[in-house]
């Protein structure tokens, strides 16, 4: 090599380096990372996660305190009464973070005020808003008759990010000219310049703090030890009153945490330090530079991998002491090194398997020629499985022998193999693919030797006899038809390119769903619902039916589980809550008592918005919400879902009724039973169907039964379609049946029309 070219190829690392420090550098000057720095901080937080101290008591305005008083903002005599209690417990200072800006009442005006200095402890906020230069610009300050009434005043303000997480908090800003200290200041006694920040140390447990209820103040109940010889902070942490701020590592929480945490970062040593992110990134571009000196593979992933473990935990000990480190920038240097790198191996070695030295699947995609030529495809059925038996650096032996069969007949043809037990290789569209394809199964049927042991290998072929499409797409085309090989019994087969129709409707068929509604394909069906006592019809379950122009019917199986599973579930629940609550209003209007049942998706159960719209149809159409029932599916995902429960919760006030489906295939438990409000379960149809000849089930059913009557809850059965089984349902004295043997699924007209003949068979 000459002296030119050796040192242009010395000089390429770092030529990436130095862009590479170029990207780092403006990532790290536009605070790119920070979306993400959040939730790595927290991580590390949580090595050092530790409790308040204990000094600070948060009284909280909290659901409890609202209740109580009955609205917000209060009238300023509580706060005065709040300032009466505190002092007379022995509060040593008591800071409101309420704000108290204009007049209101002037009764409640004065006696806030005589609270106020007779106490002599309290401290009021005022807020300024961070300007071109700080913490400069003055935004609100107390009435200034309660202000001269106060002890002193301290600013609230600080900056927060996108999260709404507070991210610096000042020591203290100017208001009127005047230095005002901030909270979190006053209460750890650390003062500062005003304008110069700090960061808040989120691996406080904010649970650990010290509270009261405000209510609990107000009605004189409160332990005074609690309160005696500590600070005191008023704040509201209800999230009616909308003062929420994100705390890192525990969720949104009322403001006044904030300031607490704040104060016990101050007190807990020294002041806190940012560093920024400049420390981290000149560590990574020293590793960078060091792993690009190596030759060896495995020093360059050792010294990478090394930097970047010391970027991602390395700064929880220096954090512990209140210095703060950013961490994203240096990752995202190493990121950038660790890709290249690993690139420019995969270009000189990733069109290789490296145990074989075959050409790998790569390989045969970039063979241009192979475009014009059939592909066939081999998969090894149990390749993991002999493997998984063999002993260490044995697979070499067993890939030789696969090799060695596949290679008669080839005429010196490339072979290419992938993981897996994989491989391919372009054939003549024009040869005979049947006997050679045979010849070479038949070779497969002798057991292979490895390692001293003989082992069967199981093998399909797939072809792909050659198409416009890619190789990628052809490859995957002829492994899907060995597979189909193998499932059907066959040594080879032919892809069928109807199959990609198939899979081309399986994979749009969300998206076919939503235009499918607007179209009006898709429509309900109402399955009636038999009251076994008095053998009437009493309503009926909505079930989403569609069919499609040209693929007529479409099981509801197929794409109700479809949209569940992707989320999509939304736009077809909210179409059949439509249907079935109109039909059932226009049903009840000529003097029926009717209840329709749709069936809700746990996943519609974060849907904040859900409750809403439900509420909106029932009083669009007239129709009592006693009279629909929400059957809910995905019942396991409920578990532990606390905000579906208070969805469900939030059902059952507005009067809906609520049944657990298919009872009996998921969590079965009476705590489970206990935790979910609802008024009825739905037995599901493969326990009752089995009733007449299986006893298990008949147990099953029965004990059900018992159960939820002794709960008082309803009782559905599903799937009777016979005689016998109404019978026994009645024996066993279940309230309700559906089923086949009551009625198949059927049209809001032919409903109706058999409402009317059960009622005058009734009457007659």
């Amino acid at each position: 090599m000459s002296k030119r070219s050796q040192h242009k190829t010395e000089g390429r690392p770092w030529k990436l380096l130095l862009w590479t420090a170029i990207a780092g550098l403006v990532f790290g000057l536009i605070e790119a990372g920070e979306i993400v720095e959040g939730p790595l901080r927290t991580i590390r937080n949580s090595l050092h996660w530790h409790n308040a101290s204990g000094d600070i008591v948060l009284v909280k305005i909290d659901n409890q305190a609202l209740r109580k008083v009955g609205r917000w903002p209060w009238p300023r005599r509580y706060h005065a009464q709040l300032t009466d209690r505190l002092t007379a417990a022995g509060a040593k200072r008591i800071l409101f973070d309420v704000t108290f800006l204009g007049a209101t009442d002037p009764q409640d005006d004065m006696v806030l005020a005589q609270a106020l200095k007779r106490s002599g402890r309290a401290i009021l906020p005022t807020r300024t808003l961070s300007g071109p230069n700080g913490w400069t610009k003055q935004e609100t300050t107390p009435l200034p008759d309660l202000a001269n009434a106060a002890k002193g005043l301290g600013t609230i303000s600080w900056r927060y990010n996108f999260q709404q997480a507070v991210t610096d908090i000042p020591y203290a800003a100017r208001a009127n000219g005047k230095v005002v200290p901030s909270y979190s200041a006053l209460l750890s006694g650390r003062a500062g310049p005003p304008n110069a920040t700090f960061v808040p140390d989120y691996s406080l447990d904010p649970k650990s703090i010290p509270s009261v209820s405000a209510a609990s103040i107000l009605d004189n109940t409160v332990d005074p030890k609690l309160i005696k010889g500590k600070d005191v902070v008023i704040g509201a942490t209800s999230e009616e009153i909308l003062d929420q701020f994100f705390v890192p590592g525990t969720g949104r929480m009322g403001g006044a945490y904030v300031h607490i945490i704040g104060a016990e970062t101050l007190k807990g040593g020294s002041r806190p330090v940012d560093l920024g992110w400049a420390p981290l990134f000149l560590l990574a571009l020293g590793a960078s530079a060091a792993a690009l000196k190596q030759r060896d593979g495995r020093w360059q992933i050792a010294i990478l991998g090394t930097a970047a473990i010391t970027c991602f935990i390395g700064p929880a000990l220096p954090e512990a002491f209140h210095i703060y480190l950013d961490v994203t920038t240096g990752l995202f240097v190493l990121a950038v090194i660790s890709t290249a790198l690993g690139w420019r191996r995969y270009r000189v070695r990733g069109l290789v398997n490296p145990i074989s030295n075959l050409p790998n699947l790569s390989a045969l995609r970039a063979n241009r020629d192979g475009k014009k030529q059939a592909l066939i495809a081999t998969r090894i059925l149990n390749y993991e499985e002999i493997v998984a038996t063999l002993p260490p650096n044995s697979e070499g032996q067993l890939i030789d022998q696969i090799v060695s069969r596949l290679g008669v007949g080839m005429a010196n043809r490339p072979l290419y193999q992938g993981d897996g037990g994989i491989f391919a290789w372009f054939e003549d569209s024009r040869a005979p693919f049947g006997n050679h394809l045979d010849a070479l199964y038949s070779l497969f049927r002798n057991p292979a030797r490895v390692a001293g042991k003989s082992m069967d290998v199981s093998v399909a072929f797939g072809v792909e006899v050659g198409s416009s499409r890619s190789l990628s797409n052809r490859l995957a085309s002829a492994l899907v038809a060995a597979e189909e090989a193998a499932h059907d019994g066959l040594k080879w087969k032919f892809h069928d390119p109807e199959s990609l129709q198939d899979a081309s409707w399986k994979l749009s068929i969300l998206s076919e769903l939503d235009s499918a509604i607007d179209r009006g394909e898709v429509w309900v069906a109402y399955q009636p619902k038999l009251d076994i006592a008095s053998r009437r019809i009493l309503g009926a379950e909505a079930l989403a039916r569609w069919t499609h122009p040209e693929k007529g019917p479409i099981a509801a199986s197929e794409f109700v589980a479809a949209a569940e599973q992707h989320d999509r579930i939304g736009k077809l629940t909210d179409f059949v809550l439509e249907k079935s609550i109109a039909a059932a209003a226009g049903l009840n209007k000529n003097g029926r008592d009717f209840e329709i049942a749709v069936n809700l998706s746990a996943r519609l159960l974060s849907d904040k918005g859900f409750t809403l719209r439900v509420a909106a149809l029932l009083a669009r159409h007239g129709l009592d919400p006693a009279h629909l029932t929400l059957e809910l599916t995905e019942t396991a995902a409920l578990a532990d879902s606390g905000e579906s429960l208070e969805m469900i919760t939030r059902l059952r006030e507005l009067g809906v009724r609520i049944s657990i489906d298919d009872y009996g295939t998921g969590l079965s438990t009476l705590d489970y039973l206990k935790k979910i409000p609802a008024s009825e379960i739905k037995i599901d149809q493969s326990f009752v169907k089995g009733m007449v000849d299986n006893r298990s089930d008949r147990l099953m059913v029965q004990s059900t039964i018992g159960l939820a009557h002794s709960l008082g809850r309803k009782v559905v059965a599903e799937g009777v379609e016979q005689r016998e089984i109404l019978d026994l349902l009645a024996e066993m004295e279940c309230d309700i049946a559906q089923g086949f043997a009551i009625g198949r699924p059927m049209s809001l007209e032919s409903l109706a029309k058999r409402i009317t003949a059960d009622r005058r068979r009734s009457a007659a």
